[in-house]
């Protein structure tokens, strides 16, 4: 009823879209380089737009006769600074437009939406989805789509979150607990729901992915406001130098034209880092989405690569949650043959993935030939008798939790024999969870469930840990057990038998403590702890509390996330410190390359510092214009990718990324204006 069907089939969802190719973007991205030279556009970026400022000039001085230069050369000089802006411009409309593809997809799937709102009891009104405002109610039937962000208040449905997610499985949603929160565009393939809807116009997750892929509303972050004034406080003080050089040459009765001193400013002044800030910044929210976060604003983003402890939840990130059969202990005097057939029958009837997993530890262990369920009385897993089993031909096996078993035998603990209680007690403290196994009202053994580590999760810790970040588990198991999986899993800390008051107490410490934390979470109850912490990652199947008090929300509702979203967020800041590094160093190095060239004929002395032998002031000042375009593209790569950030530990990034960007800045002028300034005298673009 309310979504057009051409509209459904032309979206695509953001895990399976095909990754954009640079040929179907530079075209777009080429023509909005031009665009964006309109100087209010340039506003964001201070320091490409002093280049423009210098172009519009020197374009100028083209029609003003000098006699000290050469029409030509003034040209090639304008022609470059232009060069640079419009570089700048199309590495930062490269950066929207690998989102802009995404976006479209993503506003093709809503368009035309309609949906039924509630205006009095059982009657509903067909409006326009956009015309929808937080507060109002809407029903939503089987193959419609829910027009906007909300909350479960009646019914349960499963729904395909493909659009969203990418993950065509149906989920369940219904009203009440942590899977009530249902998000805009997705639709409902069974049963009905009603909806409260949750987000106005322009709010809602779709609204926000939207607007974080197409970048142009992205708001500048703290450190980026920073960098903005470290990069005007750096182009005032070359401005200021160039400035003074004027006097200089003519106390010497020399001359220095104005088109060298504008072209002089723009090599000087910090302009591989100011015209490649913009898409760095797009390129890593980019990447954001890309995993299926989206985030309210890009400070979460950069909180995330500053992050100093990481709080995760025990069940989903570092275990699979799921406890699975790992192995049966056989009571004394019990034969092995017939505690895995008993073990096995009792769990026939057990549809936990705990009692899955038993049978299919054991069926490949016996030969019993498996029951039909009609030929069995089976007693089903229930949580109020926490056992389950089957009568069978004459027989009786049951399998449960160590209690409700004694129970069941009307033994008590003392009862048990000491061999296999030493084993229950065992599995216990390591971490896992013990079952009893009974049959024809004798105790035959124990089955060990273990909640398995994730594997690779350890290495990852380790990685992070060599980063400064320290890991905390939060776990409602007894600290025994949780201690077992901690050391597994190879975590710095741990909390066990938490609470949300306990999780809000440890974050609140840490931050006293000067520390940057970061954690997930689904729940209403997660809600403060979320709120508090500096980076808070919710699951989008979660309530909707949990989702507004986060600054981060996983589409995929996937706890493990959280360590990709550290990993995004330091490389976006590792990223910008090297190409900051880069640019700073680059201008140091040409100061020392250009101005011993520049002032060779006025101050002979300086040609003692002319260590790279240009071939003449004019050359000199050409070819670091040239150099000085060339390496924002060839930086474009780079700034779109990302720096990597593996390594051994913190110091040694910076070790070498210091080595790579500080170093390779101050290097690259050199070599770089050495080889241009001889390719332009060897094609004759300048004498």
């Amino acid at each position: 009823m309310n979504a057009p069907v051409k509209a459904q089939q032309g979206a695509k969802t953001p895990k399976n879209q095909a990754k954009t190719s640079f040929a179907a973007l530079w075209k777009p991205a080429l023509k909005q380089a031009f665009v964006k030279l309109d100087p209010r556009q340039l506003l964001r970026s201070p320091v490409m737009l002093v280049v423009e400022i210098t172009a519009v000039l020197t374009t100028v001085l083209c029609f003003v006769p000098n006699p000290a230069v050469s029409t030509g050369l003034a040209v090639q000089i304008a022609l470059w600074l232009w060069f640079t802006v419009l570089f700048a411009n199309f590495a930062e409309a490269l950066a929207e437009g690998r989102g802009k593809a995404r976006a479209d997809s993503l506003k093709a799937g809503s368009q035309g939406l309609t949906a039924r709102r509630k205006v009095g009891d059982e009657q509903y009104q067909v409006v326009a989805a956009s015309q929808l405002r937080r507060g109002d109610i809407v029903r939503v039937e089987a193959g419609e789509l829910i027009p906007g962000d909300g909350e479960v208040i009646e019914g349960i449905a499963a729904v395909n979150e493909a659009a969203i997610t990418g993950e065509s499985a149906p989920v369940i949603r219904e009203s009440g607990g942590d899977r009530s929160a249902v998000t805009g565009n997705t639709r409902v393939v069974s049963d009905w729901l009603l909806v409260k809807i949750t987000a106005n116009p322009g709010e809602s997750t779709l609204d926000r992915m939207i607007a974080l892929v197409e970048g142009a509303k992205r708001q500048k972050t703290p450190n980026e406001v920073a960098l903005d004034i470290l990069l005007i406080g750096l182009t005032l003080i070359f401005l200021l130098v160039v400035a003074t050089l004027q006097p200089f040459a003519r106390y010497a009765d020399g001359d220095l034209p104005l088109v060298y001193l504008a072209a002089l400013l723009v090599t000087l002044i910090p302009t591989t880092i100011g015209g490649l800030l913009s898409a760095i910044g797009i390129a890593g929210m980019d990447r954001l989405v890309r995993l299926n976060v989206i985030a309210k604003s890009g400070r979460a983003v950069e909180a995330a690569g500053d992050v100093h402890v990481l709080l995760l939840d025990k069940t989903g990130t570092i275990t699979f949650g799921n406890r699975r059969c790992s192995a049966v202990i056989k009571a004394p005097g019990i034969n092995g043959k017939e505690l895995g057939e008993a073990a096995l029958l009792a769990s026939l009837a057990d549809d936990t993935p705990e009692g899955k997993s038993i049978v299919e530890y054991l069926r490949p262990l016996t030969t019993l030939r498996e029951p039909a369920r009609s030929e069995v009385k089976a007693i089903a897993f229930s949580a109020e008798t926490r056992l389950s089993g089957v009568d069978w031909n004459g027989h009786s096996y049951r399998k449960g939790a160590v209690d409700a078993v004694l129970l069941y035998l009307g033994l008590s603990r003392e009862e048990m024999p000491a061999p296999l209680a030493r084993e229950v007690e065992k599995i216990a403290q390591s971490g896992g969870t013990p079952l009893l196994v009974a049959g024809d009202g004798q105790l035959l053994g124990a089955i060990h469930l273990k909640d398995v580590v994730k594997p690779g999760i350890r290495e990852r810790f380790a990685e992070l840990r060599s980063l400064g970040i320290r890991t905390v588990m939060v776990t409602g198991d007894n600290p025994l057990t949780a201690a077992a999986i901690a050391a597994e899993a190879g975590v710095d800390d741990l909390i066990a038998e938490a609470t949300p008051e306990k999780k809000l107490q440890r974050i609140r410490a840490e931050q006293a403590e000067g520390k940057m934390v970061a954690m997930c979470g689904d729940g209403a109850n997660d809600a403060p702890a979320l709120a508090q912490a500096d980076v808070g990652l919710a699951m989008n199947d979660g309530t909707q509390a949990a989702r507004e008090a986060a600054n981060l929300v996983d589409l995929d509702s996937d706890p493990t996330k959280l360590l990709d979203v550290v990993q995004v967020g330091k490389a976006l800041l590792v990223t910008r410190g090297a190409l900051t590094t880069f640019s700073v160093a680059n201008d140091v190095a040409k100061y020392f390359a250009i101005l011993p060239a520049l002032f060779a004929g006025i101050y002979p002395q300086l040609g003692a510092l002319n260590l790279m032998q240009l071939h003449s002031p004019q050359s000199a000042i050409l070819s670091a214009i040239v150099f000085n375009a060339l390496i924002i593209i060839a930086l474009i790569p780079l700034a779109l990718r990302g720096v990597r950030v593996k390594a051994p530990d913190a110091a040694s990034l910076l070790r070498r990324n210091l080595l790579i960007y500080g170093l390779g800045g101050i290097l690259a002028p050199f070599v770089g204006i050495k080889v241009i300034d001889a390719l332009l005298v060897a094609v004759g673009l300048v004498q």
